[in-house]
């Protein structure tokens, strides 16, 4: 429910502080809406991601028989079409054939829960090539020399390769998040409250679009300032080498990397 107060001012700056002090629960709950979305899309991607990737790495083997290499050749070819077709596509055209197709087949999915599926399966597509990168960009010897232990194949991957790439693709993964947290305005094409839907009713309600549009520009630049501060943080946190001191004498301590 808007608030309205006396008569907005004609200047642009008392614009902007009127409609903020009378509509600022809206825009907080157009804020939370959009991080909640976009933290829970670009999480359930990952996971999504780390699924699809296996299936998009599959490599034929002199070994396997002609059931094998057919099945990792579909996988390949699937996995590969899912990625193209999310990334070749606007999210904002997904989610309306997402969004409006299940309407029209009878089933009514709620506005929020289809704002992340769609958020969790477009950021799918696009990390799942991030982790292909990250997994290509680790040195095959290590692959091998996990093989040459006794490992199976998805033993190395889970034990020796993915740990290592997921590390070094922290900074993307974090890229990608603030990528939603943007990104995310398109879904008021299918009436999810977020913060632009929020913005565009309130500046509906005053006929006053500059000053209401530039107040939802300050909230995702502050949005995406503060979650850009957080991701690096975490990046220096998880970079900083562990490091164990046994102390053999009190004049030569001895470091362990």
């Amino acid at each position: 429910m808007f608030i309205l107060s006396g008569s907005i001012p004609k200047d642009f700056f008392g614009g902007i502080w009127f409609i903020i002090q009378n509509n600022y629960p809206l825009y907080l709950e157009g804020a939370k809406y959009t991080l909640m979305i976009s933290i829970a899309g670009t999480t359930l991607g990952l996971f999504l991601a780390l699924l699809i990737t296996i299936f998009r790495i599959q490599e034929s083997d002199s070994r396997d028989n002609f059931g094998t290499r057919a099945y990792k050749r579909i996988s390949v070819i699937m996995s590969a079409s899912y990625v193209e077709f999310f990334r070749g596509t606007p999210m904002m055209v997904q989610a309306a054939i997402f969004f409006y197709g299940f309407a029209m087949i009878g089933i009514r999915i709620p506005i929020l829960i289809a704002g992340i599926i769609i958020v969790t399966l477009n950021t799918a597509a696009y990390l799942t090539e991030v982790l292909r990168a990250g997994i290509n960009s680790i040195d095959k010897g290590q692959m091998e020399a996990a093989r040459s232990i006794g490992l199976t194949r998805g033993q190395s991957f889970r034990y020796i390769i993915f740990p290592q790439a997921i590390k070094n693709m922290v900074p993307a993964i974090g890229n990608e998040l603030v990528v939603n947290i943007k990104d995310t305005a398109v879904l008021s094409v299918i009436g999810v409250s977020e913060l632009f839907y929020m913005g565009k009713s309130i500046a509906g309600t005053y006929y006053r679009y500059t000053e209401a549009f530039v107040t939802v520009a300050i909230i995702y630049l502050i949005l995406v300032l503060i979650t850009t501060r957080i991701l690096t943080l975490i990046v220096k946190w998880i970079n900083i080498p562990n490091k164990i001191t046994f102390p053999t004498s009190q004049s030569n301590p001895v470091e362990v990397n």
